[in-house]
């Protein structure tokens, strides 16, 4: 969730650091830091409560240089954001930044103040620092210190460390939390996401779970969790981005939300022949494996969540199979029973959810078939670590309100239903249909976007609203659910999803003038049954915001605000429905004043539990 960037070259790196932060920013936000070691091989350190402008306005004012140096983006999980508590964090000559979550801290902490150090701060980082340093006294070097210390720690960190006389080198170690060493010529380059490193290299190693590096200017070594001497695949990076370049948009999640059709069409590029989705598409053996599956486990977190229960209905409805969604946290956690012929599948953006990784890495022991996962992160420990990806492609997204990673994720999985489905029974008519549909959704969105301006209209009327209630049924439920999720994310509006038939167990209760309510209503088997429930909204006095089909019928009048969403095939409903509500909680979020690319105490990457 935090951000790391290190360097060891001959130039002066600072500016590099700053701006792989500046890079990462979205990736945790509420302080930053750097230390690099000068040439008198002295440690300069600067840290900085807020954004990471905070730090670039401080090096502006205070010029630090140095050709050694690791800097931080911190998302507070130990100790409030604060100075004190913001990374690089000292001990003597050792400095170390990380990510994750050292669970043991308490007693390692207790251990070092009986030895005499002195804690500067509240977090559990600050352990590492103290450990390497003891460690130090006895195993020789930088690098044996740290292979010691990582054997004592519990937990999940991604951490790089520096030993001020020494300066030629940096040391990281890679526990469930993501690291990549990025190659340079005489200069080499440490980071918790390649896109820190984009201006300065195109040539990454990611490092696997329990490696141990040491990086020189020359040289990269990569030990494994037994500390044998490895060789890491040197991967050559196409990613294209900018993390400066908003366009003509006010926020990265606008600019998002309009990249939808072009992030779409490059998710269907050379997937589909006339008439059916490739099985190539997801992995060498594909074909193979969905001959045999007759259950799908999906688990995921949050936004990915609610794009693994869209699938489960489609795969039982269209696949001829049966499907269970677990929240990955909640799954990773419980004894569960493993259907005969099952494919696991995991959804996540990063690639690095720590939940959903823990849970994969379980499931491995389990029986499954065999793993796929659907992620947008090439080289992430998801993809690496599953039998079988589906690359979303939906390019860099910045915003933390997941919007075309979401959206990408959906067509993934409707061709995963149409893979495994012409094996249990969906015909070939059907997957025609399918092909020429999502074929043709990339226009559809394009359609869908002119709403924006009655949409904007329409938020309006959320101004001084504290609660919101979304209705959806069937697969819009989880629609619905994710429609929630942005509102109250961006917004920070208290916000609810529930399915429309379960109006009467208990929401009832909360409908008021006050409390608008928002449906998703496509014109489809359910539409009657969903009229009912917003009848029942009308006559208890609710206000209610329509997203529906043309010819759904519905008239706007003083209870009901209706917006015409283009027809569509039922299978495309949820991905075409989930625009508008987007746009709904960004333009709502505008009103209320809140920072839409950073909300408050959220980060992109969930890579703590």
């Amino acid at each position: 969730m935090c951000g790391i960037v290190g360097a060891v070259a001959q130039r002066d790196v600072v500016d590099i650091l700053v701006e792989g932060l500046r890079r990462l920013e979205y990736r945790g936000y509420d302080s930053a830091g750097v230390a690099v070691v000068t040439e008198s091989g002295e440690l300069t350190r600067l840290r900085r409560l807020g954004k990471v402008k905070e730090l670039a306005d401080a090096v502006a004012e205070k010029p630090v240089t140095g050709g050694t140096g690791i800097a931080h983006t911190r998302w507070a999980t130990h100790g409030e954001p604060s100075e004190r508590n913001a990374h690089p964090h000292v001990s003597s000559n050792i400095t170390v930044v990380h990510n994750g979550i050292i669970e043991n801290h308490s007693p390692l902490r207790e251990a070092l103040k009986a030895k005499g150090y002195v804690f500067t701060s509240d977090t559990d980082t600050e352990v590492i620092a103290h450990l390497v340093e003891e460690e130090l006294k006895t195993a020789g070097s930088l690098l044996a210190a740290v292979q010691k210390a990582v054997k004592q720690l519990h937990g999940a960190y991604g951490t790089v460390l520096l030993d001020k006389t020494d300066s030629s080198r940096v040391v990281v170690a890679r526990s469930g939390s993501p690291l990549v060493i990025g190659l340079g010529i005489g200069e080499n380059f440490i980071a918790s996401d390649q896109l820190a490193l984009l201006p300065v290299t195109r040539r990454f190693i990611f490092l696997e779970e329990g490696d141990v590096a040491e990086i020189t200017r020359h040289s990269v070594a990569v030990f494994d969790k037994d500390g044998n001497a490895v060789e890491r695949e040197v991967h050559e990076s196409n990613v294209s981005y900018d993390a400066g370049d908003k366009g003509q948009y006010r926020h990265f999640m606008l600019k998002e939300i309009y990249e939808q059709p072009h992030a779409i069409n490059n998710t269907l590029e050379g997937r589909l022949s006339s008439d059916s989705v490739l099985d190539e598409t997801f992995g060498n053996g594909a074909a193979e494996l969905f001959k045999q599956v007759k259950h799908v486990q999906i688990v995921a977190c949050g936004t990915s969540y609610h794009s693994g229960m869209v699938a489960r209905y489609w795969l039982e409805s269209l696949g001829g199979i049966s499907c269970n969604v677990e929240i990955a946290s909640e799954f990773r956690y419980r004894k569960s029973f493993v259907q005969p012929n099952s494919l696991l599948v995991s959804i996540s953006q990063s690639g690095e959810t720590a939940d959903t990784l823990a849970a994969l890495r379980l499931a491995k022991e389990a029986g499954y078939l065999g793993s796929l996962t659907i992620c947008n992160v090439a080289g992430s420990s998801l993809v690496r670590e599953s039998d079988l990806a589906f690359m979303t492609r939906a390019g860099a997204e910045i915003g933390v309100a997941s919007t075309k990673a979401f959206t990408t994720q959906l067509v993934g999985l409707a061709m995963l239903t149409m893979a495994i489905g012409k094996y249990n029974g969906l015909t070939g008519a059907q997957q025609r249909e399918l092909t020429d549909a999502l074929k043709s959704l990339p226009a559809k969105l394009e359609q869908t976007l002119t709403l924006a301006p009655q949409i904007e209209a329409l938020a309006e009327e959320f101004a001084d609203k504290h609660h919101a209630l979304f209705l959806g049924r069937g697969d819009q439920y989880p629609i619905a659910m994710e429609g929630a999720l942005k509102l109250k994310e961006i917004s920070y509006i208290h916000a609810e999803a529930y399915a429309a038939g379960e109006l009467k167990h208990g929401p009832l209760a909360l409908i008021d003038a006050d409390m608008p309510i928002i449906v998703v209503a496509p014109n489809n088997d359910l539409l009657e049954k969903l009229k009912s429930n917003v009848e029942e909204v009308r006559a208890r006095g609710g206000i209610l915001y329509v997203f529906a089909d043309a010819d759904a019928k519905f008239q706007s009048d003083a209870t009901m605000r209706v917006i015409n969403v283009p027809h569509v095939a039922d299978i495309l409903a949820p991905i075409v429905y989930t625009l508008p509500l987007q746009l709904l909680s960004y333009y709502v979020a505008i009103i209320k004043g809140t920072d839409v690319d950073q909300p408050r105490n959220l980060a992109k990457s969930v890579t703590v539990e």
